[in-house]
Parts: structure tokens; sequence; C-alpha cells
């Protein structure tokens, strides 16, 4: 899983994080939760505010979809 991989990295939050409301998530914790994930093998240092956003939004979707 890359940066390339938005949805992919938002489906594996939800699943590692279910409880959590991902808008509640600073972009820190977000960050280092996403390079914590396994399946996440690019470079952490490549990450921007847009991609974070991206991110955020896309484990915001998954996790209302749950609700």
């Amino acid at each position: 899983m890359t940066w390339q991989d938005i949805e992919d990295i938002g489906i594996a939050l939800h699943e590692k994080f279910p409880e959590i409301d991902p808008l509640t998530v600073r972009f820190t914790d977000l960050l280092r939760w996403i390079s914590e994930l396994e399946e996440f093998t690019d470079n952490p240092k490549e990450s921007n505010e847009k991609k974070l956003e991206a991110v955020q939004m896309a484990w915001y979707e998954e996790w209302k979809d749950n609700q």
C-alpha cells in the first residue's frame, strides 16, 4: 500500500480503529498510524496535508457507513 492507495488506507485504518471518529484524529497521529500499518510500504516522509486529508476523508466515509 502506498500514498496512491488512499481508499485502501482508509479501509485499513477503519479495520484497525473501528470505534474512532476519524475527524477527531490529529494529523500527527494519523501519519504515525498509517506508517504503522503492516501493508503500508511507502515513505511516510512523502506525506503532506493534502494526502492526510484525503486519507482522513476515506476513513471517515468507511466509519460513517458502518455507524
